[in-house]
């Protein structure tokens, strides 16, 4: 049985008005949760961009769900705090967190004023910043010397069992190289449903543990022309492929890319549709190819609607589970 969560985005809700969104989705049936970790928003009509480790521990308080967050350490994080807020969420909150590690975006990480590795460079630095907190989290004293710097670092608060550490991958050859690494795997639809088994197969195929996850993005309304044009007005900056999506570096510069996306394209990013059933189709059949949990993000910033209807019309025809 799948787990079905609820995505909290927050570079398009300000964080009072997404905590009861988080709360309203416990209410009408959703199991869990996740969220983003933004600097700068995708576009400037989102135009947010909460601090997600602060609202982290409201939001753990607030509701009974366990919960993610989608991180890139080594850059505009050193991975030492990032293992002290784990330890943290952890302690207090415990079974009830784990996090995600990628390489991140150049719009979120270009503030250090550092520059923007290459890509082989990013992947080398995440696997340097996973040992270093994954060590950190066993409460190991830790020193390091390489694409990240270390010196001499303890986190003192700890769980008694450390939370996951999951691999956020969008290709195969990442997903492949994770297995290594990671206690999970979480990725995004990217074409067809044969390149979402190729990413579950060379995850798992190389060693990986622990559960696969998938991050949806939907636009719901009962009106179809409105939930295409919400799909439009707040999504049409995040069509884009990598590298591109990761080496733009602004919320104006997704914009002017943006600017001639039809409304028509957004349905080869989000899934659209005004009907109850085709999104519990679409969902069941993400959750047929293997996934063990599935986190649904409505990719408006008006967030009621979408929870009401999908917990009263969605959920209840898929084989819903607790994580």
């Amino acid at each position: 049985m799948t787990v079905y969560g609820f995505h909290a985005s927050h570079e398009q809700i300000p964080p009072a008005d997404l905590l009861a969104a988080v709360v309203r989705a416990e209410q009408v049936g959703f199991t869990a949760a996740m969220c983003s970790d933004h600097f700068s928003p995708w576009s400037a009509r989102q135009g947010e961009s909460g601090f997600a480790w602060s609202w982290l521990g409201a939001a753990l308080q607030a509701t009974d769900l366990s919960f993610g967050v989608v991180n890139a350490p080594g850059q505009r994080y050193h991975p030492a705090i990032i293992a002290q807020a784990i330890g943290t969420l952890g302690s207090m909150f415990p079974g009830r967190f784990w996090a995600a590690l990628g390489t991140g975006e150049a719009s979120n990480e270009h503030i250090t004023g550092g520059g923007w590795p290459r890509k082989e460079v990013r992947q080398q630095r995440l696997e340097e910043s996973v040992d270093v907190i994954r060590k950190l989290l066993q409460g190991e004293e830790v020193s390091h010397d390489g694409l990240v710097t270390v010196d001499r670092a303890r986190v003192w608060t700890r769980p008694e069992e450390p939370p996951a550490l999951l691999a956020a991958a969008v290709s195969t050859a990442t997903a492949e190289r994770s297995a290594a690494w990671a206690d999970g795997l979480i990725t995004i639809p990217s074409g067809d449903d044969d390149h979402l088994r190729r990413m579950i197969a060379a995850y798992k195929d190389n060693g990986g543990r622990g559960k696969v996850c998938l991050q949806v993005h939907v636009s719901y309304h009962q009106d179809e022309v409105e939930a295409v044009r919400i799909a439009h007005e707040q999504w049409r900056s995040n069509v884009f492929a990598p590298p591109f999506c990761w080496d733009t570096d602004t919320a104006e510069a997704f914009d002017l890319a943006a600017e001639h996306v039809s409304p028509e394209a957004m349905h080869d990013a989000v899934r659209i549709s005004a009907d109850p059933g085709r999104h519990a189709e679409w969902l069941q059949a993400y959750a047929d190819l293997g996934f063990d949990a599935i986190y649904l993000h409505h990719v408006g910033q008006e967030q009621s609607e979408f929870l009401d209807a999908f917990g009263a019309k969605v959920l209840p025809q898929l084989e819903v589970t607790r994580p």
